[in-house]
């Protein structure tokens, strides 16, 4: 078993550079929330198949690092594949479900409650994972970390505030 689920991955961020920084700051606006959460999964299917899978439109717009993560689909027992950015977290990753801040539980958080097997796939390399709810002083910890790459994340957390519990995961290799 890996010693560190992201050092093994090769998995980290990066500061970014200027402009990086200034699409971070956009995405993390309820106006870029909302648009990037109903078109960059499209936009990061374009850019994934232009690339061969070596670029994310994430990784391109804002130099975040993107793993795919698939679950098994809660109602229909299909595996599902998510583009996710995770954040290294206490010898594994953890994932955030704050859906760019909007109203509603993202589906692949909704199907690790139900089934918390998943794959987690970055550059080629692909690992079995089990996921697990964070204690809620857990689910603290994660914001601050995933808020120093990506400012979005605790711009998000206010903004949900009590219309409904972000999920937070933490990643452990199986």
């Amino acid at each position: 078993m890996p010693r560190d689920l992201a050092v093994d991955l090769g998995y980290t961020h990066a500061s970014g550079n200027p402009v990086h920084r200034v699409v971070r700051w956009g995405a993390g606006t309820r106006a870029g929330g909302w648009v990037f959460s109903h078109v960059l999964r499209r936009i990061d299917d374009v850019v994934g198949r232009l690339t061969k899978g070596r670029r994310s439109a994430p990784g391109l717009l804002a130099g975040l690092e993107v793993l795919d993560v698939t679950t098994t689909g809660r109602r229909s027992g299909q595996r599902r594949t998510s583009h996710l950015i995770a954040t290294p977290y206490a010898g594994g990753l953890a994932l955030l479900g704050t859906n760019f801040g909007q109203a509603a539980t993202p589906a692949w958080a909704l199907n690790l409650e139900a089934d918390p097997r998943a794959t987690l796939t970055y550059r080629g390399a692909s690992r079995e994972v089990v996921a697990r709810p964070a204690t809620p002083a857990e689910a603290d910890e994660v914001f601050g970390l995933a808020a120093r790459f990506y400012p979005g994340y605790a711009r998000y957390r206010q903004r949900v505030g009590q219309s409904r519990r972000i999920r937070v995961f933490v990643l452990e290799p199986v």
